[in-house]
């Protein structure tokens, strides 16, 4: 008996790690239809492994907060905030994150993707501890204002938890963040730069993390952070549960997820590519030089109806300053917003933004990822992006949680190719304001006449020249041009003629005394050079 005993004791004390390898490996494969494709090729078809095919999500939606797995205290500060009913991301993942799972989300800027994550986080993180240098969890975003914004949301959401988050951003202290980190964090949002950066200083342990969160994950790949992902993944732990979040979903973000996440479910709310139907799209011809540009800017400015704030998205920062003070020169009310500026004054810009002390922001693509800025009116393209992709998240600026929206591009003759791709890619045309498209380029051979010259009109009278001169009589021509001879025979007066020199003597200069007489010869020849006694 005493030896049954013991033996129930040793089953019951296996280590957890161990019993959880055991269910992995009685884990069956993924059945058909649930992620997997019977006409895929046979080496996919034969790697059931878990992570190779996500899971689709096919559940029901809820109405409301209460009926997504919440705890009270995220449900009364959702009511707080004065939301009602969830999103779609937001019913379709919250339900998957609180049992655990890894989560590929894909949806378009102004859905509630960041409360998607951050809402079944506050509700795990009600339990448990952190400990020193250790964060709970990890949210990694691209830009710092990314990692603000969803800073705020654990603000505005755990308003009734005891959380500790820290703010891991370049351009502010790192001391700061240093002793945050000290006293144990369970939240820790991050950019990839920063958060390297502090590990090689050996002042984070990232064998704690419980849950992984990458948003914006094309970002990530546009701004070349997949490297600096790819090794943060590698020093987490293996068991934990990773979200991936994006507006778009890539080739190389699919390659990403297939390798580092696990059983993954795939939650797709519209499809890839494709723009808010509350978004009103336009686009302005405007001319190729600068001047022109500015101008078409500040016509379609003059022009929008419903304005009251917009943002102007440049592609290149030196752009972003000269079109800022070309519109405060015209009386604009404009702002500056670029990846040079320091964190204060990037902070500082958006929240008069924000509050309603600034009507134009002009930006460039650092602000055209998740900000979060509900009552965008208008955006305005001054240059047409090189990327189709971020055409998606500008316009996504504006539109936002059922709103309306107008977006406007400014399109030149040379912009054409870019403006195909985004067409192509948003599977929709995009209309003129003046209903004419873009004029094809004229010929090389052409001579290109400006837009503003004057039209020639065909039967226009020839302006009068004056009266040619009679020509002069041949005896006078004669006359003219004999006069030059008649000058060039005359002798002009020459100069007083100076005296001639003597002519040197030709004895003195050949005596055996040299060129010089007794009288001429200069004194330093003369002194005595005998040496003294």
């Amino acid at each position: 008996m005493a030896q049954d005993n013991l033996e129930q004791r040793a089953t019951k004390r296996v280590p957890l790690f161990a019993r959880r390898r055991d269910r992995e490996l009685q884990c069956p494969p993924a059945k058909a239809g649930r992620g997997t494709n019977e006409h895929q090729s046979g080496e996919d078809r034969d790697a059931h492994r878990p992570g190779i095919y996500p899971l689709i999500w096919t559940g029901h939606l809820s109405e409301d907060f209460s009926g997504l797995g919440l705890s009270d205290k995220v449900r009364q500060a959702v009511t707080a905030a004065g939301y009602t009913s969830p999103t779609d991301i937001q019913a379709k993942t919250i339900p998957h994150v609180l049992e655990r799972r890894d989560i590929i989300g894909i949806a378009q800027t102004g859905t509630g993707k960041t409360a998607a994550f951050v809402l079944p986080m506050l509700t795990l993180l009600e339990t448990g501890r952190a400990r020193a240098r250790m964060p709970r969890t990890l949210i990694l975003e691209p830009t710092r204002e990314l990692a603000a914004q969803v800073h705020e949301n654990f603000e505005k959401y755990g308003i009734n938890h005891k959380i500790n988050v820290a703010l891991l951003i370049g351009g502010v202290s790192m001391d700061d963040q240093i002793r945050k980190l000290d006293r144990g964090v369970d939240v820790l949002i991050a950019t990839p730069g920063r958060l390297l950066d502090l590990f090689e200083r050996g002042r984070i342990l990232l064998n704690g993390v419980d849950i992984f969160v990458v948003d914006e994950a094309d970002r990530m790949l546009d701004m070349g952070f997949i490297p600096d992902v790819e090794r943060i993944c590698t020093l987490l732990p293996p068991r934990r549960q990773t979200l991936f979040f994006s507006a778009t979903m890539a080739s190389e973000i699919e390659k990403l997820t297939r390798r580092f996440l696990r059983d993954p479910v795939r939650v797709e709310v519209t499809p890839d590519n494709r723009t808010a139907a509350t978004i009103e799209q336009w686009l302005l011809r405007a001319g190729s030089k600068p001047v022109e540009k500015r101008a078409a800017l500040r016509a379609g400015i003059d022009a929008a109806e419903n304005l009251t704030n917009a943002i102007i998205f440049c592609n290149r920062k030196r752009d972003v300053a000269t079109l800022e003070r070309s519109l405060s020169r015209h009386g604009y009310d404009a702002g500056g917003l670029h990846g040079d500026m320091d964190q204060k004054s990037r902070t500082e810009m958006l929240d008069r933004f924000r509050g309603g002390g600034l009507k134009l922001l002009v930006a460039s693509d650092v602000a055209a990822r998740g900000l979060d800025i509900p009552d965008v009116s208008h955006v305005f393209n001054f240059d047409v992006p090189t990327h189709a992709e971020d055409y998606i998240h500008r316009i996504g600026r504006t539109g936002r949680a059922g709103r309306a929206g107008v977006s406007i591009t400014l399109v030149a003759r040379e912009d054409a190719r870019h403006l195909d791709a985004i067409m192509k890619l948003i599977r929709r045309d995009i209309p003129y304001l003046t209903g004419n498209p873009i004029p094809a380029a004229p010929p090389a051979s052409a001579p290109v006449r400006r837009e503003n010259a004057p039209a020639r009109r065909e039967n226009a009278p020839r302006r009068s020249r004056p009266a040619r001169q009679p020509d002069r009589p041949v005896a006078e021509k004669q006359t003219k041009a004999a006069e030059p001879v008649e000058r060039s025979q005359t002798k002009r007066p020459h100069r007083a003629e100076t005296p001639e020199r003597p002519p040197r003597d030709s004895a003195k200069s050949k005596s055996p005394d040299g060129p010089f007489d007794n009288g001429s010869v200069p004194a330093f020849l003369l002194r005595s050079t005998a040496r003294p006694d």
